[in-house]
């Protein structure tokens, strides 16, 4: 096997065991007075001391520095990349070594080898093969995961599935529990789902769900991250209780999946399906992947059967017989070129520990919201974020008037965000990217915007 087709998950290099920032005990008060060390001085400093820095030459972020500081300022602040890119919650940095990855794969790949890349240069087996490469970043072990089709169609495979394990297991099981602030399109397909099957969709507020959970319960459905807001969801805590009481769990790991340790196979969970553009970097419109909890794998009744999950595919059988293994999520023929530029940008993984990318991700949005409450004046912006870390993300949401408008203008100054109506602004903080300076930056022209 070449070295492209390995499996290569994160490595230990050898690094000191990372110390997580201090819990903060209260939320900053936004227009409070600056700390004792100017922002911009302290980002240079976070930024020397900074295990995954290297990590941030391996991305697309080129441009010109930002604007000069004040001269009040004792020390200059480090150059900073134009645009300030702090949206790879919604699609992640292009890693440098795609575009030459991808163009061997449409040159030679495609444009030689044409039909025999399937087997010579093992676009058949990419499925379980990127499965193989995400499954340490969601703490899975080998044959889990499986990556292909889009994060809906993979929440609908997951769900119906679920729901059929917990039938068969107590046939009066007949509801359906959603996180009630769940992605718009997690809602949906629950909703089909449950006029599929037969069940009840009842939404729940996501901290309410443990206690929801009854004797009629099949399955619930969560989202491991809120997507507004950035608060991080108890997946041990919800599956051990769903578990205690007879249900399945399904867990959405878009807004978790690379920006903090997830462990699938330790807290026995059931199902889990994730995107790939955001914080692992796939690019826009990367294939999704598929975790089915190794004990279920037997029992994975897919509502998608398709030849590319067949026990023998080029049979081309009239009756269905499903693969053993993670190929049992797979349905149509691979998008290979997203799949294979999924494959290559997961190489930025090498040798990260995601306890380091957990540490950085806590410090860059404490410092964010020091560095808010030292630029923005008074009463302007209001965080939704947890200040507990247990209850964080990696995404800083602000609450602010105007939202469009001030991101607009943020936009319009080279600081990329978000915003969700009505008034919502989003900061995707991406540890192998992002920098302590990138974010002092993007707070102190928030200040200057909303000011």
């Amino acid at each position: 096997m070449s070295e492209r087709t390995e499996s290569r998950g994160p490595g230990h290099h050898g690094r000191p065991e990372p110390t997580e920032p201090a819990e903060p005990t209260e939320p900053a008060q936004f227009g409070a007075a600056p700390r004792a060390e100017e922002p911009l001085s302290e980002a240079a400093r976070l930024d020397a001391d900074d295990v995954l820095a290297a990590k941030r030459a391996e991305f697309v972020l080129d441009g010109a520095p930002p604007l000069a500081p004040p001269e009040a300022h004792a020390v200059a602040p480090p150059r900073t990349p134009r645009p300030v890119y702090l949206d790879g919650n919604s699609l992640g940095a292009l890693p440098r070594t795609v575009p030459g990855r991808l163009h061997e794969v449409v040159t030679r790949e495609w444009g030689r080898l044409r039909i025999r890349s399937w087997s010579e240069s093992g676009w058949w087996t990419a499925p379980e093969r990127v499965g193989d490469r995400i499954a340490p970043l969601v703490g899975a072990g080998p044959g889990r995961v499986v990556v292909g089709d889009s994060t809906s169609v993979n929440v609908f495979k997951a769900v119906v599935a679920a729901v059929r394990i917990a039938q068969q297991d107590a046939p009066g099981r007949d509801e359906l529990l959603v996180d009630a602030a769940t992605f718009p399109t997690d809602g949906y397909i629950a909703a089909s789902a449950a006029r599929l099957t037969g069940c009840t969709l009842r939404p729940v507020p996501a901290p309410e769900l443990r206690e929801a959970i009854g004797p009629r319960t099949a399955v619930v459905l969560v989202n491991h991250v809120d997507y507004r807001t950035g608060r991080l969801h108890d997946l041990p805590g919800t599956t051990a209780t769903a578990h205690q009481r007879g249900a399945r769990v399904v867990w959405d790991l878009c807004h978790s999946a690379g920006a903090l340790p997830v462990e699938l196979d330790a807290h026995e969970v059931d199902f889990a399906v994730g995107c790939t553009y955001k914080y692992l970097n796939g690019g826009p419109g990367a294939p999704a992947f598929l975790y089915v909890r190794e004990e279920l794998r037997s029992r994975f009744d897919s509502p998608l059967p398709g030849w590319n999950s067949h026990a023998e595919p080029f049979a081309m059988a009239a009756d269905y017989v499903p693969a053993d293994g993670a190929a049992r999520g797979r349905v149509g023929t691979p998008d290979i070129l997203s799949l294979l530029a999924l494959e290559e940008a997961l190489t930025v993984w090498d040798g990260v520990e995601l306890a380091e990318v957990r540490a950085k991700s806590l410090a860059l949005s404490d410092f964010f919201l020091r560095c808010v409450a030292a630029y923005v004046p008074a009463g302007r912006v209001e965080s939704l974020t947890p200040g507990a870390h247990g209850e964080r993300g990696s995404q800083v949401t602000l609450r602010c008037a105007g939202a469009g408008e001030v991101m607009e203008a943020l936009i319009a100054r080279e600081v990329v965000g978000d915003f969700r109506q009505p008034d919502a602004l989003r900061f995707g903080l991406t540890p192998l990217y992002t920098s302590f300076a990138d974010v002092a930056h993007a707070a102190r022209v928030l200040g200057e915007v909303v000011a």
